[in-house]
């Protein structure tokens, strides 16, 4: 298993209602129309990740699994790795439920987008809470 964590922060615009894509960014703002947004500030992105990591998320049969933790509550979120997954952006990772690629996407077909994010976590986060990311590839 190869694994990446990221820490980030919650944001008073956090509203998680976007419903096919999650994402956390490293930029220290977020306006109300980011909806797919969970966390800013993110210490690190897809391109800071391990060769080894991408590598193993390039596989097709790999399974992703994102991990959210902030205020005491955990939500997980599972999705596919795919050959065309370069984890190239130095901005921000996005999750989707659908097969659509760029350099920022880190996993497909993802179980659920923001909108299916537990609340409790959500309101953490609008509440500026601090937030962990764990990336595993299995």
């Amino acid at each position: 298993m190869h694994r990446e964590v990221v820490r980030a922060s919650g944001h008073g615009n956090v509203t998680a209602a976007h419903a096919s894509t999650f994402e956390v960014t490293t930029d220290d703002y977020l306006t109300p129309a980011g909806d797919c947004i969970l966390a800013v500030e993110a210490d690190r992105a897809p391109a800071d990740f391990d060769e080894a990591f991408v590598a193993a998320a390039s596989d097709a049969d790999a399974t992703i699994t994102a991990t959210l933790e902030a205020g005491g509550h955990e939500h997980t979120v599972t999705g596919r790795g795919d050959p065309a997954l370069t984890y190239a952006s130095d901005r921000s990772m996005v999750g989707r439920t659908s097969d659509y690629v760029d350099d920022r996407t880190i996993l497909l077909d993802a179980t659920h987008a923001a909108e299916g994010i537990d609340r409790g976590l959500v309101s953490a986060l609008a509440d500026g809470a601090e937030a962990t990311v764990t990336l595993t590839v299995d």
